[in-house]
């Protein structure tokens, strides 16, 4: 096939790609380089059954894991069936509500969001530009986090701030993971037999990081992440939402500087912090079937914010078509999803014991008892979303 797309998802010391059939999702070959910057540095590629890590030489950056890349893909046969490249950017701000051809322009407007995404943005540019130098004429598309939830009403991603903040300095809530939201949703309409534009849907992406968000008629209305991923639940290091006034108790009266306090409530806080061990739920959960009381805690406060956050969202609707636990807690963790649903049952939803338990580790389909709200899992598929958006909006082009 001489269509397939190269996705890759660049982090600030790592590079995740997938080399993938855009039509149905079929991966060819896939990989990360991780430890990116250090000596450590090392990538390693799954293709046809086979697994190899190799070391990565110096300068150990980006460029050199898509060079390696781009070595593999020429030496197997398979860089000439590479019709694209699909990269996932954080933030795309209000500008960019669509899979974009990437041009000049648009890294100029990918560097300057970067203020509002400083550890994503940059490194997000830095995987195009060892792209665009690796593969001189392959079309390049940006497919953005943000891009799902603009169609947000005002009412929903304005804050209560002094307006002119949000003219001056586009300060709202701007939502992630919405390649995953849009994914797993469009995946509920086809269980429902229903086109996704009929479909109203909460979604619950549950990992390390977290968010809820409502669909109306398959469009976003309301999501939980804000102008940064601080905002909402709580999730594996972050604190999601609490008082503003706490950050200035901890700064004048406690003497923290603002830096920490960042800190703290971006990688010290949520079910590390509380439980006090790790911000592996399966390590916390472990914890609390053998009695440990911050490991109970840290569960009980993620499942009811969770839960409530679900709840909070119907008030988009008249009626609902179901809900969805994704995302690597969402779609694993039995204990989290019975712990949430049964804080819902006021909205109908109602744990099938078995089928939860037997829905895990990709596996798909409802866990509510037959005459509640559906309740599906369903396992989660960016990097073909990545895949098939770069390949239809390259096809609207001819």
């Amino acid at each position: 096939m001489q269509n397939n797309i190269l996705v890759i998802n660049c982090g600030s010391s790592s590079l995740k790609f997938s080399l993938m059939n855009p039509v149905n999702g079929q991966i060819i070959l896939a990989g990360l380089a991780e430890c990116l910057l250090t000596a450590e540095a090392v990538i390693t590629i799954k293709h046809q059954e086979k697994k190899i890590s190799i070391a990565l030489s110096d300068p150990f950056d980006h460029e050199v894991a898509i060079k390696f890349l781009v070595d593999y893909l020429t030496e197997h046969q398979l860089k000439k069936s590479v019709y694209a490249i699909g990269h996932r950017v954080v933030h795309g701000g209000e500008k960019y509500s669509q899979p974009t051809l990437i041009d000049e322009d648009v890294k100029i407007s990918i560097e300057q969001l970067s203020k509002l995404a400083p550890l994503h943005n940059p490194a997000n540019l830095q995987g195009i530009q060892a792209a665009e130098k690796a593969f001189k004429q392959t079309p390049q598309v940006a497919i953005f986090d943000t891009a799902f939830h603009q169609t947000m009403p005002k009412k929903s991603y304005l804050y209560g701030l002094p307006y002119h903040f949000y003219q001056d300095h586009g300060i709202r809530k701007y939502g992630f993971h919405g390649t995953s939201h849009y994914f797993v949703c469009k995946e509920a309409a086809t269980m429902l037999k229903k086109p996704i534009e009929q479909c109203n849907i909460i979604s619950a992406h549950l990992g390390n990081g977290c968010s809820v968000t409502a669909v109306k008629q398959g469009k976003s209305v309301d999501t939980s992440l804000g102008l940064t991923p601080l905002e909402g639940v709580m999730m594996g290091t972050r604190s999601g939402d609490i008082d503003a006034g706490v950050i200035f108790h901890l700064v004048e009266q406690l003497g923290y500087s603002l830096e920490e306090v960042n800190n703290i409530l971006n990688k010290k806080s949520g079910l590390l912090g509380v439980s006090q061990l790790s911000n592996d739920c399966r390590t916390i959960e472990e914890a609390a079937s053998n009695g440990n009381v911050q490991a109970t805690l840290a569960l009980e406060i993620f499942s009811y914010r969770i839960a409530k956050s679900i709840a909070s969202f119907t008030c988009n609707f008249t009626s609902l078509d179901g809900l969805i636990f994704t995302g690597g807690i969402g779609e694993n963790s039995m204990f989290i999803r019975s712990l949430i649903l049964s804080q819902l049952a006021l909205l109908n939803f109602h744990e099938d014991k078995l089928a939860n338990e037997t829905m895990r580790f990709g596996k798909q389909g409802n866990i509510a008892q037959s005459d509640s709200t559906p309740c599906w899992v369903i396992p989660t598929n960016e990097e073909w979303v990545i895949a098939e958006q770069t390949y239809q909006r390259l096809n609207q082009e001819q």
